[in-house]
């Protein structure tokens, strides 16, 4: 990997989690919206950022800062296909992560 990739991964990273603190505890955001706010240009060249927005989103589960769902539920990274959503982590009463794909 590249300075530029990793610089480029850092950078959907912020910006995932910055789009998701710009909105609702419970809303969701979609990895083209990190990948357009990321790409410079005026044309679809976003598009190219798409895998490494969802690769930035499945290191963000890892360290725990947020949830990759489907059809509302969160599912594993690696295990996802098709589209996604990301939100925060969802947190119980005591203040730890909601587990078995609560809501």
């Amino acid at each position: 990997m590249t300075d530029s990739e990793r610089q480029v991964d850092r950078q959907l990273e912020r910006t995932i989690l910055e789009l998701l603190e710009r909105r609702a505890p419970t809303a969701t955001i979609c990895p083209s919206d990190a990948a357009r706010a990321v790409y410079t240009g005026a044309d679809d060249g976003w598009r190219a950022l798409m895998e490494p927005a969802r690769r930035a989103a499945g290191r963000l589960v890892e360290a725990g800062e947020v949830e990759i769902t489907q059809g509302g539920r969160a599912v594993e990274p690696a295990k996802a296909r098709g589209p996604i959503r990301i939100r925060r982590v969802r947190r119980g009463a005591g203040g730890g992560p909601v587990t078995s794909g609560g809501q």
